[in-house]
């Protein structure tokens, strides 16, 4: 299973954001890693700008190159807006929906919980972290997994809600209502860089 496994803080300096969560080497150390990283210049090339705004939607979702390339492609061809359409591809995983209903506090975990099978979508067992969810689908944990000390820690701590999804905490099940908007999703992703890079 294919999947970064590098540092975490090393990232998060990269691009100057808490990629993966919070980290303290963000705030100690300002500048980007490596042993010319105060002193690095700070004018980049249009190209660079461009791949760093992909090489950061790739560490923020935990899609390797391949498969971003390949949801690129899906959303090229749809209707709409190409950008738009790409995230809301990356949205619609199930490992990102695990994430965002609160069942795991980060993407690395919803992963791993995923895979390990303690998910359910409509009723049936899905391990696949890539699974693309549809409207109306109901992500749910399975039920000897609903004591597992992960679970119900990350739950205890949940407090952001999202507009396209529902939670119900007695069942703990979620359903995936409706695909977000741009506006809904969160993330710092200026998509339409991505999108001039892939259509050099």
């Amino acid at each position: 299973m294919a999947r970064y496994t590098g540092p975490k803080a090393k990232i998060a300096r990269r691009f100057g954001e808490a990629i993966e969560g919070y980290s303290k080497a963000l705030q100690k150390k300002n500048y980007p890693p490596g042993m010319h990283g105060r002193g690095r210049r700070k004018k980049q090339s249009e190209y660079a700008i461009q791949l760093a705004e992909k090489q950061k939607a790739k560490y923020i979702y935990g899609v390797l190159e391949r498969q971003f390339a390949k949801m690129f492609d899906i959303a090229s061809r749809k209707q709409g807006i190409t950008g738009e359409n790409l995230l809301q591809l990356l949205e619609s995983r199930l490992d990102n929906t695990v994430y965002r209903l609160g069942i795991s506090p980060t993407r690395r975990g919803a992963r791993q919980l995923v895979s390990h099978k303690h998910i359910l979508v409509n009723g049936e067992l899905v391990n696949i972290p890539s699974y693309t969810l549809k409207p109306g689908d109901v992500v749910s944990v399975r039920e000897r997994s609903k004591s597992l000390e992960a679970i119900t820690n990350s739950l205890a701590g949940k407090s952001t809600r999202y507009s396209w999804l529902e939670w119900d905490n007695t069942s703990l099940a979620g359903k995936f209502v409706s695909i977000p908007s741009r506006d809904d999703i969160p993330e710092n992703i200026k998509e339409q860089l991505i999108v001039e890079l892939y259509s050099k």
